[in-house]
């Protein structure tokens, strides 16, 4: 994923959801492409894995708990916390399953369109009000990339 620097933490966070959103398009293509497109599937699958379950992992590490605090709107804040736990339980199925298993391709396409509804709700209500409150994003950018290439670095060697 890009590692320009963004102008504040939710300026990162969306060139995330950018970078997965491209993936997620590329995958949905391999599904329709004749051939044996199995690996190159499996391959942008654990990318998409990858980089989701960082992005989720910085987001609630460093991201939500000031922001819970600052914006006061337990709902929403819950609600997205509620969906990276049933993305997390996907990307679980997706790592443990093939391409060619039945539902692989099902898995990872419901799991595009669910990010897709999640980074919605992120970039229409979450990121406005993050931005208007007094928490330090600018601060925060910079603690998300260091602890995003933290964990990159770490899971690509537990992979390795």
């Amino acid at each position: 994923m890009p590692t320009a620097k963004q102008k504040d933490a939710c300026d990162l966070l969306d060139a995330d959801h950018k970078a997965v959103k491209k993936m997620f398009t590329e995958f949905e293509e391999l599904t329709e492409a004749r051939g044996n497109t199995r690996e190159k599937k499996r391959q942008l699958a654990e990318k998409i894995c990858l980089e989701l379950t960082v992005h989720a992992r910085i987001e609630e590490e460093i991201f939500y708990p000031p922001v819970r605090k600052a914006i006061k709107d337990e709902l929403m804040m819950n609600e997205a916390e509620v969906e990276h736990t049933t993305a997390k339980d996907l990307i679980a199925q997706i790592q443990s399953m093939q391409p060619g298993d039945p539902l692989y391709d099902a898995k990872v396409l419901v799991l595009g369109e669910y990010i897709d509804h999640h980074v919605k709700e992120e970039r229409n209500e979450m990121f406005p009000k993050a931005r208007a409150s007094k928490v330090d994003l600018v601060k925060m950018r910079d603690a998300l990339q260091s602890r995003k290439e933290e964990l990159l670095a770490e899971l690509e060697q537990a992979a390795a």
